[in-house]
């Protein structure tokens, strides 16, 4: 990809994240006429070829306008209140999505997830399948937490770190956080008339923490420093990141018309920062031995097989992390396991065609797919090979 810019025609797959002090007027409700027009976006960056998915702030405080003068008013809500008051606004919140975006044409595809969803690879797999799943159907995935069980993430959590997440899990190379703001300024701009604003920041360093403030508004859980720590989240794993305003109409048109924005751009490419993470960062819990034809097939960029699998050793289940040997036990890469140890053993060295026959059930075609697994000796060679 070319140097990251806000012209949205340059990204393949695009993460959107609206957080609920735009989506929702503390008295009139949803506004819904600003829901339109950002859907009227989102269609013409579909009818493009763009993939979008939206991640959606806005239960909780949607229910607390569908429930005014039943909940309580004038104070934060406890933990079971949130909960409560997030199941009556999810409905309407979904119901909203839906609604607006089959008004351009699209289908909404509802995804409920927490921060625990994203970090347990198990669910990050399952979460991720859905996604893509969604995506192939050419729907729009809507994300939204899930405040109905959160515990701590309902307290001190934010959808500007979960659509990080999210935008990693899906292979975005562009997430855009909305928010009521217009990106990162050097102090914060309302307390401060001379804040510049940042328009690029090639790299999330200490001054740039420095310049993160607070929330903006009561019903924003998130602040400058969420936002921040969403863009060390993404800009690691090669995604580029957008902070914008989008208090007016048509927001992602104003983004492609030049409105005032800030810009992080990714450490590395999508790829590359991908490939360090799983080899760097995950606990391996298992190894598998593989034989000299999947060793060249892997060279080759393709996904691990289960014929050429020929020894399985430790105890995981799927989506753990799983060492790569060759037969003399060098370590060759490293991936996530796309089944547990029990069904790696019955089917390992076994044709994908036979998988259906050994499990009962169809599963997938590969133990590792090349999208979960990295040559680690590419990656860090070792002082013989340098």
């Amino acid at each position: 990809m070319t140097e990251p810019t806000g012209n949205l025609s340059q990204y393949r797959r695009v993460v959107i994240k609206i957080g609920s002090s735009l989506l929702v007027d503390r008295e009139s409700g949803l506004r819904r006429q600003w829901l339109e027009t950002l859907c009227a976006d989102i269609a013409a960056l579909h009818r493009a070829g763009k993939e979008i998915i939206v991640v959606s702030s806005g239960a909780i405080a949607l229910g607390r306008t569908v429930l005014a003068g039943r909940a309580p008013a004038g104070r934060s809500l406890r933990l079971e209140e949130s909960q409560a008051t997030a199941a009556i606004g999810q409905i309407a919140l979904a119901k909203a999505w839906s609604e607006t975006l089959a008004g351009n044409g699209l289908v909404a595809g509802q995804v409920l997830l927490t921060l625990y969803d994203t970090r347990e690879r198990r669910n990050y797999l399952n979460a991720r399948a859905t996604i893509d799943q969604l995506i192939r159907f050419s729907s729009v995935p809507v994300i939204n937490e899930n405040d109905t069980v959160a515990t701590s993430e309902i307290r001190y959590g934010d959808n500007d770190r979960l659509a990080a997440r999210v935008a990693t899990m899906a292979g975005a190379d562009l997430l855009v956080l909305f928010s009521d703001v217009d990106g990162l300024y050097t102090r914060p701009p309302g307390s401060a008339p001379d804040a510049e604003l940042i328009e690029h920041v090639p790299e999330i360093t200490s001054e740039i923490w420095a310049m993160a403030g607070e929330a903006g508004s009561e019903l924003s859980r998130g602040g400058m420093k969420t936002k921040v720590e969403a863009g060390r989240i993404a800009t690691g794993a090669g995604c580029a990141m957008i902070i914008a305003s989008g208090k007016a109409d048509h927001p992602l048109q104003a983004i492609a018309s030049g409105a005032r924005h800030t810009l992080f751009s990714p450490r590395r490419s999508t790829v590359n920062a991908r490939k360090t993470w799983i080899a760097g960062q995950l606990a391996p819990a298992g190894t598998f031995t593989i034989d000299d034809g999947a060793e060249k097939a892997l060279k080759e960029g393709k996904s691990l097989l289960p014929a050429g699998v020929k020894g399985i050793t430790g105890s995981f289940e799927r989506g753990d992390t799983i060492v790569i040997c060759d037969v003399q036990g060098r370590e060759i890469g490293r991936g996530l396991s796309a089944y547990g140890v029990e069904e790696a053993t019955r089917i390992a060295g076994r044709k994908s065609s036979e998988i259906l026959s050994v499990l009962g059930y169809a599963g997938r075609a590969a133990m590792i797919h090349r999208d979960d697994m990295v040559l680690t000796a590419a990656l860090f060679p070792s002082k013989e090979d340098s």
